[in-house]
């Protein structure tokens, strides 16, 4: 692999509706299903105006099969030199199991035992019933960096670009537990190019093509 440019989707129904007071931030879909606002819409076209720009192009483009990336890359992908999407589960979202559409506070008053867990093992390594821990998913993005070959796009959540930067030896497990994902901008840009020491970030959350 030569290069490595991530986007993460545009904001989505769950993103626009996120309230931390409340105990449910989205309910009634299914993770995978939820899908883009005129936002997020507006800001995947943006950013296939940036992605276009790109040179060299792209030799590969992965998706995660969720709604929202899907959307994001079929609006981005409008430029003549892209290639096929090819969708891969692996580069999908962390699974939440039982958590799925809590606010920390839905998850206290609704799964204190799971609250407990996650307070004692830290997040990075709680497994939620169901679910993943973010370990679970570093394993599967593992797999499929292994497969990518010269200049290759990813449209996938923030959770995947930050455990790229764990994978590449950017950030360790105390780093990454000091922040929140929501730090990874919607229709933000992350890249990596190959250097005689590795692959190295050279562009992270960028989103100066949405102003």
């Amino acid at each position: 692999m030569q290069s490595l440019t991530i986007v993460r989707h545009g904001e989505s129904t769950a993103n626009a509706a996120r309230d931390t007071s409340a105990e449910e931030f989205i309910t009634g879909t299914r993770d995978a299903d939820v899908p883009l606002t005129e936002l997020g819409a507006a800001q995947a076209a943006a950013t296939g105006k940036r992605l276009a720009e790109f040179e060299p192009g792209f030799d590969l483009v992965v998706c995660s099969p969720y709604a929202r990336t899907r959307e994001t890359a079929r609006i981005a992908l409008g430029f003549p030199t892209a290639p096929p999407v090819q969708y891969d589960e692996r580069v999908r979202d962390r699974e939440p199991g039982v958590l799925f559409g809590l606010t920390r506070i839905g998850i206290q008053r609704r799964y204190p035992e799971e609250y407990r867990a996650m307070q004692r093992v830290g997040g990075f390594y709680h497994r939620p019933a169901g679910g993943e821990s973010w370990p679970d998913v570093a394993l599967r993005l593992r797999a499929v960096l292994r497969e990518m070959h010269g200049h290759a796009l990813v449209f996938t959540h923030d959770i995947a670009i930050v455990l790229t930067r764990y994978i590449f030896g950017d950030l360790d497990e105390a780093e990454i537990s000091s922040q929140t994902t929501a730090q990874v901008r919607n229709a933000s840009i992350t890249r990596w190019e190959r250097t005689d020491s590795g692959m190295r970030l050279a562009v992270y959350n960028d989103t100066a093509h949405l102003m």
